[in-house]
């Protein structure tokens, strides 16, 4: 079985398509903090927009590099998973501990040696996310560079994912894809991309 998870989501009416999907996502995920994003979700509406019945399904809030402050203001919101980036090891410990969440620790990838920075995180980590460089830019890396990984810890992967790709490619390295602007058309989360995702998904699924 291989999961997926949904990212940048700001519309409560795609919101709410896609938690009563008849294959949902395992994990939503909300642009927290990251104003340069076009999926911010500035704070106020952001409580509106999660303060449903979730269905079993998992939020989570992407937060880059959060201060203390946000954490704060944050701490009582409808979120399973805080997703981070540009976080050091001993804060990553310290948001664990302290605001009792699971944790999906983002690892950037350029080269090999960015690979090598998980085993850092993995004590303190649920699941450990590989990107590529560009965040909102959605921007690809080798795959290759994880294919022989062999961690403790579930894997996600991201990275300028497709609504049409060929999903098996992707379960041969990870347990959970991760994906955002392949949904979308012209900026904005598009439900027919959604639909054939998440079928494809199901499907692949079914047949394994």
């Amino acid at each position: 079985m291989i999961e997926c998870k949904i990212c940048g989501v700001s519309d409560p009416v795609i919101l709410k398509k896609i938690i009563n999907h008849q294959n949902p996502p395992k994990f939503i995920g909300f642009i927290c903090n990251y104003i340069n994003s076009k999926r911010y979700v500035e704070f106020e509406k952001l409580k509106k927009l999660i303060n449903i019945n979730k269905n079993g399904i998992n939020f989570v809030a992407v937060l880059v590099n959060p201060d203390e402050n946000f954490l704060e203001k944050i701490k009582d919101l409808n979120f399973d998973y805080y997703q981070l980036y540009d976080v050091d090891v001993e804060l990553t410990k310290k948001i664990k501990e302290k605001y009792k969440k699971k944790i999906i620790t983002s690892i950037i990838i350029q080269d090999e040696s960015d690979v090598k920075k998980y085993f850092l995180y993995e004590k303190f980590s649920d699941i450990i996310l590989f990107d590529g460089k560009g965040y909102e830019k959605s921007i690809s890396f080798d795959h290759s560079l994880i294919k022989n990984l062999k961690l403790n810890k579930k894997i996600m992967i991201a990275g300028n994912i497709k609504f049409d790709d060929q999903l098996d490619k992707f379960s041969k390295i990870a347990d959970i894809i991760d994906i955002s602007g392949g949904l979308e058309t012209l900026g904005k989360k598009d439900i027919s991309k959604i639909n054939i995702f998440l079928n494809n998904l199901n499907k692949l699924n079914n047949e394994n």
